[in-house]
Formats: C-alpha cells, sequence, structure tokens
C-alpha cells in the first residue's frame, strides 16, 4: 500500500495499534485493538470517534455560487439556507445515474463547500469546474482538512469537554475556534446515532483528536475504524457509493429519489430521470434480514426460487445489533416488498425477509 495517501492522523493510528485498509485510494483504519463489535456497541451505546480524512473536500465560491450548485447538483438548496448542510447526488446528465453522492455546507449565496467520497473527489470537481459561469470557481481543497466523526449518545459531552459547541439542530453548522482555527461542527453523520462531523484545518487536526480522545475518558469513548462505520451505516440502511449506488444505479433505483429537488428548474439528470420516475424504476434497492443463520455478501444473487433469480446483494454484513446478517439487495420492482426471498451464500439458499431499513431505532434527529 506505498503508493495510498495517509490521513494526517497516520501516526496516531499507528500508535494505537489500528489494522488499515485501502478506501478510496487511502490507507485507513479499518479496526483498532478493540475490533470492530466492540466499537460499533461503543456508538450505539456511548460515543466513538472517527478519522473520516479521506472523505474529499472542495469549495465552490463567487457570486452565484449557491444558485449554480443549485442548478447542477440534485438536492434543492432553497429549502434550508444559509448555515445549513444538505445530502444531495452530483449525477450523470445523459444517464441520471448517480456519479457521487455528498454533503453540501451552504455558507452563504457565494460559498458551498461540498464533501464527496474520497474517490469520486476530483470527477466532482472537474465537472463542476467545466460548466461553472464566469466568476464561480471551483476549488479541490482534499489535501487541506481533517474530518472527524464523533458519534454517539454522549457525543455532546465530549464536544462540550473541549469547549465546542453541540445542541445545534441536526443538518445544521457552526463555526468554532479551537487552537486559534476555525472548525466547523456540523450535526450530522453516518451511523444513525446523535452525533458530530468537524471539519478541521490540517494545522489542528492532530490537537483536535487527541483532545477529542482525553474528553471521551470516562465516557466509554473509543477510536473507530471503516470496519465498524460500515456495520453502522448498513443496520440504518445508508447507501454506499460503488456498492449500493453508482454511475449505474439511479436515484429511483437507489432509493435517494428523496434527495432530488423535483420542483427545481433545473439539475444535472433531470431530464433523463423524468420518464423513469413517470413510469417507475425497474428495480429498487430493498433491505434484508436473515431468517436463518446466514450473512449477505456483495454480488450474492437473490431469488424467489433456486431457478429464479431477481436481484444481487449490494451490501451485506453481520449485525451487532440484531446479532444476525443484514443488508441491502438491488431488485426487481416487481417483487412483493413484504417477500422471504432467497440468498446464495457460498452455495446455500439462505432465507431473508424484505424489510425497510433502519434496522435498528435512529438517533440521529434526537434533541
Amino acid at each position: 500500500m506505498a503508493d495510498l495517501l495517509l490521513s494526517p492522523l497516520h501516526d496516531r493510528h499507528v500508535a494505537l495499534g489500528a489494522k488499515f485498509g485501502e478506501f478510496g485510494g487511502w490507507s485507513m483504519p479499518l479496526e483498532y485493538t478493540a475490533g470492530v463489535v466492540k466499537e460499533h456497541t461503543a456508538v450505539r451505546e456511548a460515543v466513538g470517534i472517527f478519522d473520516v480524512s479521506h472523505l474529499g473536500k472542495a469549495l465552490v465560491s463567487g457570486p452565484g455560487a449557491a444558485a449554480y450548485v443549485n442548478a447542477t447538483l440534485s438536492g434543492d438548496l432553497r429549502r434550508i439556507g444559509p448555515g445549513k448542510a444538505q445530502y444531495t447526488l452530483c449525477l450523470d446528465d445523459a444517464t441520471g445515474g448517480i456519479v457521487d453522492d455528498l454533503i453540501a455546507y451552504y455558507r452563504d449565496d457565494e460559498h458551498v463547500f461540498l464533501i464527496p467520497n474520497a474517490a469520486n473527489t476530483a470527477e466532482v470537481v472537474r465537472r463542476l469546474a467545466a460548466s461553472a459561469p464566469t466568476g464561480v470557481e471551483v476549488a479541490n481543497q482534499h489535501g487541506d482538512y481533517v474530518v472527524l466523526a464523533v458519534q454517539g449518545p454522549h457525543a455532546d459531552e465530549v464536544l462540550a469537554r473541549v469547549g465546542l459547541p453541540t445542541g445545534h439542530d441536526y443538518m445544521s453548522f457552526v463555526d468554532a475556534p479551537f487552537r486559534g482555527a476555525d472548525v466547523v461542527v456540523c450535526r450530522t453523520g453516518y451511523t444513525g446515532e446523535r452525533g458530530y462531523e468537524l471539519v478541521a484545518p490540517n494545522a489542528v487536526g492532530l490537537a483536535l483528536w487527541d483532545a477529542l480522545l482525553a474528553a471521551g475518558e470516562g465516557l466509554g469513548m473509543l477510536p473507530c475504524g471503516l470496519g465498524a462505520r460500515d456495520t453502522l451505516r448498513t443496520e440504518m440502511g445508508y447507501p454506499l457509493h460503488g456498492q449500493d449506488i453508482s454511475p449505474t444505479i439511479n436515484p429511483l433505483e437507489g432509493g435517494v429519489g428523496w434527495a432530488v429537488g423535483w420542483k427545481k428548474d433545473a439539475f444535472w439528470g433531470r431530464d433523463a430521470l423524468a420518464p423513469i420516475k413517470e413510469s417507475g424504476p425497474s428495480r429498487v434497492l430493498r433491505g434484508i434480514v436473515a431468517v436463518g443463520r446466514g450473512i449477505p455478501r456483495p454480488h450474492m444473487t437473490a431469488s424467489l426460487a433456486p431457478d429464479v433469480p431477481v436481484g444481487e446483494v449490494t451490501s451485506g454484513t453481520f449485525s451487532p445489533t440484531l446479532r444476525k446478517g443484514i443488508g441491502l439487495v438491488l431488485i426487481s420492482a416487481k417483487v412483493n416488498p413484504e417477500a422471504e426471498i432467497g440468498i446464495d451464500v457460498r452455495g446455500r439458499r439462505e432465507i431473508f425477509q424484505l424489510t425497510p431499513p433502519p434496522f435498528v431505532p435512529s438517533h440521529v434527529r434526537e434533541s
């Protein structure tokens, strides 16, 4: 993994005994010495901290920047306003496929900060820059910031102990001083628990990580890797780009049609999606929960009968909370959404119940 990018916090992860893996061109912690299940449980019951600095960062700025973002990405910024964040999609204009899903931080009409997925940052920036009007600049700031996620029931206590603000509304953000720098504190996350994502300049990244870990002492905090991040997001049914959604899967198929601002005059992919919206998609992303002991994995075949394939698993894992297999499957829209289906698990046909996610209660919006 010599050619992979490293987080500014890499040495801290090494010191904590992290096991690393490749993710979006980065070497990132998969788990620490506690292991995935204990890290997962810490987030559900106490608090966990993730380094997600591999996520992209880009700034769209200049006169009309927000209007330009609103005319290209799927979400409708008019529904939120400055100081709010929004889950949105960069769609292919010709096909309506999902180039990336990302978070847009609406600062003001001339500044929109974007957090794309690691592997897709350059492509999102390229597309936005290629059609930007005169005066609007699109800057790739991928290497300028660390991104930390503090997630779990005690997240507010941890942030308060280091002097960062808490208690603002879900999907809102504020700027706060830390060691002479401004840190963006956004009330959001990818775990389904109450929590925050912090965007900080690299210069204070190490100090912020150390301060948050120290503040978590006595609260059950654990450093958490991408393994726990995956089991946590799967329990919520949150899609992962490259697996559950992709350029070959559109928002109506991928269960994220709610992130499309249909009332807007324009966004990339609108003309391609309109007839699909009218007729309905031929396949849809649905949740599955094991009836028995089977654990689904990506690319396993789903069937109504042994010789009647109807779809494919896109994400699958063992749920530490439910103690059984769960996942997401891209399946024919004709299949009854309450049906039991079979999944070919290493040559055995295991039965799964189609179940709308989240598979465990979500606390992300709790006050």
